[in-house]
């Protein structure tokens, strides 16, 4: 299943896609695509629903972030080896673990904000995991078990707040609009091997990234045993897995992004975003 949120900001609704890709409306089974509607017995519920006795959504509304009210939305930083040379690091022997504020989430193809007195933000595609139930101290080999599915994410960072403002790489993470979530959440059971996702990243028409899961340091199955080791974990937490290379920061010299340009990515299976830049 591919669920997603319509609507206006704040307002968004529950919608599931068919097969034709066309968007129907789920506000009669689940109030929001949240941690209770990702639980797995309402994703067995949803999967057995009539597609075509659904209302269908007319025209090309907006669409809001995949995942509503997450509890925790966790990132994974230097993921990928070259990604982690490029920045001038090591790859690291653990998982990196940080958090981007919740505030940050937006739709997919919502307008990104530049902040106030920024000069280096960047882009970061990533594959997100989508958690479907609670879970604590999971073995490797049980932790997918604990998904509900994934979804396209891009990490938007500013470099100078993350690294030259002191303190954790949080404030660069945080800023509205710097966490597009979606189009859709796809459930696991639709990801033959999320160790095998397509990922591409273009600025301004321009590829910037091209990478594939395969090339993760640790993969998702880890990080989820990984990360349940240190908190619990809840259904409809997000956790961002890290980037391939192809980022602002490792290019040389360097570049950012700029009030106008657009920002487009994509994921086998996940679908694609589209960002315009612009200034606050």
């Amino acid at each position: 299943m591919k669920l997603l949120r319509y609507g206006p900001v704040g307002s968004e609704r529950p919608a599931i896609l068919d097969a034709d890709g066309e968007i129907r409306d789920l506000s009669a089974h689940v109030s929001d695509i949240d941690g209770a509607a990702l639980a797995p017995a309402s994703l067995e519920k949803l999967s057995k629903l009539d597609l075509s006795s659904l209302p269908l959504v007319s025209g090309a509304p907006r669409i809001g972030s995949a995942i509503s009210r997450p509890g925790k939305f966790l990132c994974v930083g230097l993921n990928y080896a070259d990604h982690a040379r490029e920045t001038g690091k090591e790859p690291p022997v653990e998982p990196v673990l940080f958090s981007k504020a919740t505030t940050a989430l937006c739709g997919p193809n919502d307008n990104v904000e530049i902040p106030r007195g920024s000069d280096r933000t960047d882009w970061e595609i990533e594959l997100g995991i989508v958690i479907g139930s609670r879970v604590k101290y999971v073995d490797e080999a049980d932790a997918l078990y604990y998904v509900a599915g994934y979804a396209l994410v891009n990490d938007v960072s500013e470099r100078r707040f993350q690294s030259e403002r002191g303190g954790q790489w949080v404030k660069g993470k945080s800023h509205d609009t710097f966490g597009p979530v979606g189009p859709w959440m796809v459930t696991k059971d639709e990801v033959a091997d999320v160790q095998n996702i397509d990922l591409w990243l273009d600025v301004d028409g321009e590829r910037r990234q091209t990478g594939n899961t395969k090339t993760m340091i640790f993969g998702v199955a880890h990080l989820v045993h990984y990360i349940s080791q240190f908190m619990t974990l809840e259904a409809g937490d997000i956790i961002a897995t890290g980037t391939p290379p192809g980022v602002g920061l490792g290019m040389k010299p360097p570049t950012f992004l700029s009030e106008g340009q657009v920002v487009t990515l994509g994921a086998s299976g996940l679908g694609e975003q589209r960002q315009l830049m612009v200034r606050v």
